[in-house]
């Protein structure tokens, strides 16, 4: 199994690809809810990797994606625009998935 990268910018592609992880770069919520549903299908992906702002562009497919698929995996990654705790992220999605509050 490996890691996909859907990023906002290219600098965390860059980054990530330093590391042997490939992936790619989007810049509309059209193209980020393509470039996931892509990566849903690859049968030798694991792990979905997404920035801050990738997710931010199509929360709702992101959730739904979560909550219904056991592989891949997705997580939410900070890049150089991050602007929350990644904490405070698993905290709204403990709170929105299962109404958990923390």
């Amino acid at each position: 199994m490996k890691f996909y990268l859907i990023s906002d910018n290219i600098d965390t592609q860059m980054g990530m690809r330093l590391a042997g992880i490939e992936g790619i770069v989007t810049h509309t919520a059209e193209e980020t809810q393509q470039a996931l549903d892509e990566a849903m299908k690859m049968q030798d992906v694991g792990i979905v990797l997404m920035t801050e702002k990738a997710v931010k562009q199509i929360a709702e497919k992101v959730y739904d994606y979560k909550l219904t698929r056991k592989t891949p995996l997705i997580v939410e990654i900070p890049d150089r625009h991050a602007t929350s705790k990644i904490s405070d992220t698993i905290s709204r999605y403990l709170s929105e998935a299962v109404g958990i509050k923390l």
